[in-house]
């Protein structure tokens, strides 16, 4: 039995009872959208399902919106108590969920070859192109010196804002916490410490002024009266200078969000994960303590996407330092 009508872009086939979804050659924004409703309506029309497989014979392309849109029918999936498989997942495919940690979550069936038949073309490690951003290496070379002059900066300054920190609150100098990057990948961002050391419990006391999937106040009693400066100077984000060095940030990007925020994404916001995360970027640079909206968050994420070069890059870091001698600008 097989269902594709002409508004549909995936076929399903039922095989003893088994559906097998066909997942199309690309699976961004437009056919993610599509895959999680289809997907959706599927687990209601087959309740009793047991096992649910995807084949991606024909893919080769999946951007932060399939990320995001495979996450997804995976928890619907798990929720009804099923099991969700992939099948034939080509090397550009199988190379995003090995970026993204998915392959170990994810229930993937070996791939199948005809007996002498060469094996699969690779891409020799280079990422997936979900943003011609990512792929430059005149944009990762500006990173890695302008990451060597801020690590640099932040040595120097270091034990000033160290002993500062320490004077006005115990608890550690840096501050870790996971983060959100490039294709929803996870790493450790560093700052130095700007609030009490139990902020993260305390949050859910301190009320969100933003709306949407990030969380924003300007009052927050957490943030301590050294880290109230820090934010003010953006001092308290020189550590990431080395997550731009190790490659999980850049120096211009969009604003890395946390996992909890990611959870309540949409699949269209998803969009913004398609680059690597900034230290600056259009948000930051564009009235940030203003922002309350997070739709307005992601049409400056989406404005950076569309307009990106480097010399845009430039611009936006020229920005930001312009920026920290304005009195009004706020932190992330």
């Amino acid at each position: 039995m097989a269902s594709n009508s002409p508004e549909d872009k995936f076929t399903v086939i039922f095989t003893d009872n088994t559906p097998i979804v066909y997942i199309p050659p690309r699976l961004s924004v437009l056919e993610a959208v599509d895959f999680k409703t289809q997907y959706q309506q599927l687990l209601e029309d087959q309740p009793q399902t047991e096992r649910i497989i995807l084949d991606f014979t024909a893919t080769q392309f999946m951007d932060s919106s399939g990320v995001g849109a495979l996450v997804s029918n995976l928890k619907a999936t798990t929720e009804q108590g099923a099991q969700l498989v992939l099948r034939n997942v080509r090397p550009p495919v199988r190379a995003v969920l090995a970026m993204t940690s998915l392959d170990k979550v994810l229930t993937i069936e070996a791939e199948s070859r005809p007996e002498g038949a060469p094996p699969p073309v690779v891409n020799h490690g280079l990422p997936p192109e979900t943003h011609p951003s990512v792929r430059s290496w005149l944009k990762r070379s500006m990173d890695i010196v302008g990451g060597l002059v801020g690590l640099s900066i932040t040595a120097i300054l270091f034990v000033p804002i160290a002993i500062a920190i320490k004077r006005d609150s115990p608890g550690p100098i840096l501050f870790g916490q996971v983060r959100c990057g490039w294709m929803g990948r996870r790493f450790r961002i560093w700052k130095f410490r700007s609030m009490c050391t139990d902020a993260e419990r305390l949050k859910r006391q301190v009320q969100n002024q933003a709306s949407g999937a990030f969380f924003k106040n300007d009052n927050d009693p957490r943030v301590t009266t050294v880290g109230r400066f820090l934010r003010r100077t953006s001092l308290d984000e020189l550590p990431q200078f080395l997550n731009v060095v190790r490659g999980e940030m850049s120096l211009v990007g969009t604003r890395p969000p946390t996992p909890e925020e990611v959870e309540a994404y949409q699949i269209p916001e998803w969009q913004r994960l398609d680059v690597k995360p900034g230290m600056t970027g259009e948000w930051q640079v564009n009235g940030r303590s203003s922002i309350r909206n997070f739709e307005d968050v992601i049409k400056l994420d989406l404005r950076y996407q569309s307009q990106w070069s480097l010399w845009y890059d430039v611009k936006l870091i020229i920005r930001t330092v312009l920026i920290l001698f304005n009195k009004k600008s706020g932190a992330v």
